[in-house]
């Protein structure tokens, strides 16, 4: 049981799809103007993503190792295509706005990369809980960037305006070059959250242990003067 809680709480941070590891980027930076549309680009990736890690799981001891990347590739778009019909029942307008990143979800390099890398050498149960904690943090990550994208570009969260009466949206911000600048900013948030953190742990020191010296990592300065005295 550890195991598998461990496997499904990396993708909500440690392993976070997007902004950690760098994966699904095109998506990420594409469809994410609008919240609604994060939260259904990430729903539709969660749905292929878990359904194909536990199909990938349980037949892993008979796909031929050869013909694994094609296996992967139609049982993802098996799982695509039944993506795509649902879309086109229950939600077409979003759908319509998603475009041909639905279709593309077979090729997300989130999909092959778990594929390959923990569901063809897992069991069924532990690749579920990977697919689905990599989808939720996926979906989050996208709604979350979707956001604040229409916040700052719209003034409107889900379609809802914001509150605040004197606030200016800056079209930039739905715009290809906003999609760089809200990805860049939520990077540097979760690293500089991460420094701090690794701070309080003592994991990095809050200053150089060499006075003349801005970088501890840099150089060996310091072990060279301790062999010295």
């Amino acid at each position: 049981m550890p195991s598998v809680i461990k496997e499904f709480t990396k993708g909500l941070w440690d392993e976070l799809p997007p902004f950690r590891v760098v994966l699904g980027l095109c998506p990420t930076l594409a469809v994410t103007s609008t919240a609604e549309n994060g939260l259904g680009m990430g729903a539709a990736v969660l749905f292929v993503l878990t359904l194909s890690n536990a199909i990938i799981s349980a037949l892993r001891k008979i796909i031929p190792g050869k013909v694994r990347i094609a296996c992967f590739i139609v049982i993802a778009a098996s799982l695509v295509v039944a993506v795509e019909l649902l879309m086109q029942a229950y939600t077409y307008s979003l759908y319509q706005r998603l475009g041909i990143f639905v279709p593309l979800i077979v090729v997300n390099c989130i999909i092959l990369g778990r594929a390959e890398a923990f569901a063809s050498r897992n069991g069924v149960i532990p690749s579920i809980a990977d697919g689905l904690g990599m989808g939720l943090g996926f979906t989050m990550s996208l709604t979350f960037l979707g956001a604040l994208r229409e916040t700052l570009g719209n003034g409107t969260v889900f379609g809802i305006p914001v509150p605040w009466e004197a606030f200016r949206p800056a079209h930039l911000m739905v715009m290809a070059p906003g999609a760089f600048i809200c990805l860049g900013l939520i990077l540097a948030g979760m690293n500089a959250f991460n420094r701090h953190m690794s701070r309080r742990k003592g994991e990095i020191p809050t200053e150089p242990k060499n006075a003349a010296c801005a970088s501890c990592a840099a150089c060996n300065l310091c072990a060279t003067a301790r062999k010295e005295n």
